[in-house]
């Protein structure tokens, strides 16, 4: 016997996948593994699809299948959360900084990680509080301007002091795992995820100081917005979750090892960076 009882799928909310369900099924019924779903997103498979509450599927879940792309992965990271059950990335389109395997790869790894031939990499997370609910996200949390509204003004609190000021549209604060997202798309640099830490980077900054920071997770941050600032939102993982009125503060605390991707040693992180961003040399060998 394997070391899976049952596999959890999160599935891309717009992309039908009947064949890879398919394999996933066929794989599970060899090993008696069982195959669960959230009701919303396996409605259209019906069996051979289990269908339970995300709270039941991740107590119930040894392993998480994430199939879509980075945005899928990022909810299943954050579904997985706070029972640390692994995940594997199946790639199904453009190629993703987190997904691990391919769909042709897709039967060979699982039996490879039921039969423990495999190796997990953490991920921290970066937890908030909104009104009525704590939110971690994975890749970044951003104190974005209201498109019609003004710059967003915020001051960067470090250890509970004052630290800089940033005009801009937007201060995101990211993840290692985040630093190509983004964080990246602004000018930030790309971090290790072996890294723990808090990357700071405004984006199209129209103050002075316009650089990016770089935090330890032991050090308490804290976005205060300041008040001049129009109202912002607040994006975890690019969804809005909040608003942030003149005066607020937003404190972002790391938590680390939030959560556990499975790889299976086909492809290091630098690989992956390369090949999304098309790093194939340097510019004095394309010239």
């Amino acid at each position: 016997m394997g070391l899976i009882e049952a596999v959890g799928l999160v599935l891309h909310p717009a992309r039908q996948c009947p064949e890879v369900i398919e394999t996933i099924a066929t794989w599970a019924r060899t090993r008696d593994i069982e195959v669960l779903g959230t009701p919303a997103e396996v409605a259209g498979y019906g069996r051979p699809v289990t269908a339970v509450p995300p709270a039941q599927l991740v107590r119930r879940a040894n392993l998480l299948v994430s199939l879509g792309g980075d945005g899928t992965m990022l909810r299943a990271l954050r579904l997985g959360c706070e029972t640390r059950t692994p995940v594997l990335g199946v790639n199904l389109g453009r190629l993703g900084f987190l997904a691990e395997i391919d769909v042709p790869e897709l039967d060979q790894a699982l039996c490879a990680i039921d039969e423990d031939l495999f190796t997990v990499e953490t991920r921290s997370g970066l937890r908030i509080s909104t009104a009525d609910r704590e939110v971690v996200a994975f890749n970044d949390i951003a104190l974005v301007r209201v498109p019609g509204h003004g710059m967003a003004l915020v001051e960067v609190q470090v250890e509970g002091h004052p630290f800089v000021n940033y005009a801009a549209d937007a201060v995101v604060v990211a993840t290692p795992t985040g630093s190509t997202a983004y964080s990246f798309s602004a000018g930030g640099p790309i971090i290790s995820p072996d890294v723990e830490g808090l990357l700071v980077t405004p984006v199209a900054p129209h103050s002075v100081f316009n650089r990016a920071l770089f935090l330890s997770h032991r050090e308490k941050l804290a976005l205060r917005v300041l008040p001049t600032s129009s109202e912002l939102g607040v994006e975890v993982d690019g969804q809005l979750v909040a608003h942030r009125s003149a005066g607020a503060a937003l404190d972002i605390t790391v938590e680390p090892a939030a959560a556990r991707v499975v790889r299976l040693g086909r492809t290091t992180y630098y690989q992956r960076v390369q090949r999304k961003l098309h790093l194939t040399g340097s510019a004095a060998e394309a010239t």
